[in-house]
């Protein structure tokens, strides 16, 4: 009789475990904030330079899909606002792209002269965090001077990154997600108890 509530309790806890892993997945960035994917009253590069963008996470692009897209390009594109050979392009007005590989990442909107007015955006995406990482030690902030081997080419205006958490929040989202796989683990341990 043991060893068979042993074996649920192994069980359940696995499998609680699976579900918060899951629950806790990458942090969802909402492209703009509360202005979204628009070509007026929006800074992207400085939007980006406040967010660490990791392989896990995910943009959300939010527009009026009538005036406006989302075009993924090369790096040569998007310095040249040049929308004509795409990597991608979204068109839903509501876009979610997950960040699935570590590198430096370009959108554009591909109406004419947007991306000109500012309506684009590159993102350096991380490779996914094992855990949590211990802040650095305090000191000089350098550039680097070598570019990555992940990288598609240098950027010369590229923002700053840091290394360790984040100074602004990037999302409810992640946080909600943490809440719940935490609510979810004491509701099943209270119920096996």
């Amino acid at each position: 009789m043991a060893l068979i509530k042993s074996n649920t309790f192994f069980t359940s806890l696995m499998i609680l475990l699976a579900l918060f892993g899951v629950a806790v997945g990458g942090t969802v960035h909402k492209v703009g904030d509360s202005s979204g994917w628009t070509m007026m009253g929006v800074n992207y590069e400085t939007w980006a330079s406040s967010r660490t963008f990791q392989v896990g996470d995910s943009l959300v692009f939010e527009y009026n899909n009538n005036f406006h897209d989302v075009t993924e390009v090369t790096h040569n594109d998007f310095k040249l606002c040049i929308p004509s050979k795409p990597l991608a392009r979204y068109q839903t007005g509501s876009d979610t792209i997950s960040l699935t590989k570590p590198g430096y990442q370009n959108f554009i909107c591909g109406v004419p002269s947007h991306c000109d007015l500012g309506q684009k955006l590159q993102i350096l995406v991380l490779p996914a965090s094992l855990g949590p990482v211990a802040a650095p030690v305090p000191g000089p902030v350098r550039s680097p001077t070598t570019t990555s081997p992940l990288s598609l080419s240098p950027v010369t205006n590229s923002p700053q990154y840091q290394t360790g958490p984040p100074t602004t929040p990037h999302s409810s989202a992640a946080t909600s997600s943490v809440w719940i796989g935490f609510s979810y683990f004491l509701l099943s341990l209270f119920i096996l108890v």
